[in-house]
């Protein structure tokens, strides 16, 4: 015969019986708990968020128009670096559509060249992606021209703000 038999168990001892015994027992009641588990706590909608008043909250527009009297009246043209906060750096902060961003002094020495009244009329009619004023409708001339001077001088230019008229 030969030196192996072919007809052996992994099991050779008492302790490695035992432990199988007990594994066989206790692998398919930990898979069955796991199981159970599972299917009972299922993932499930939030009631509340098919009230009236959380749809109606998610389904909103993005925004409204209102009638009626305005706010309050304007203390005089913006500054330079309120507009460019509120209007412009949504895309000249990023570069977002081709816009030269704020810093970039390369990209805003060759715009300056056309001078301030250069980019002005540029602002004023729309370049590129960007629409006319900016998308700022409301700007005056002199707001247009404050935020474009703050932003060509935070990126090298050496412009000069233009005044208010009458002063």
């Amino acid at each position: 015969m030969s030196e192996h038999e072919e007809h052996t168990s992994f099991i050779r001892t008492p302790q490695q019986l035992i432990v199988v015994v007990v594994l066989a027992f206790v692998v398919p009641v930990i898979a069955i708990v796991l199981l159970v588990q599972v299917i009972v706590n299922r993932p499930s909608a939030d009631p509340a968020a098919m009230q009236p008043e959380a749809v109606a909250a998610r389904i909103q527009p993005v925004g409204r128009v209102e009638f009626g009297a305005a706010g309050a009246a304007s203390q005089g043209p913006r500054t330079g670096e309120a507009i460019v906060k509120q209007m412009c750096s949504a895309c000249h902060q990023t570069g977002a559509a081709g816009a030269h961003k704020i810093g970039d002094k390369a990209a805003w020495g060759k715009v300056a060249k056309a001078g301030l009244e250069g980019m002005l009329k540029n602002a004023i009619q729309g370049k590129g992606a960007m629409p006319p004023r900016g998308g700022g409708a409301d700007l005056s001339d002199l707001e247009l021209a404050r935020a474009i001077v703050t932003m060509a001088n935070q990126s090298g230019a050496n412009l000069k703000e233009p005044a208010a008229p009458g002063k």
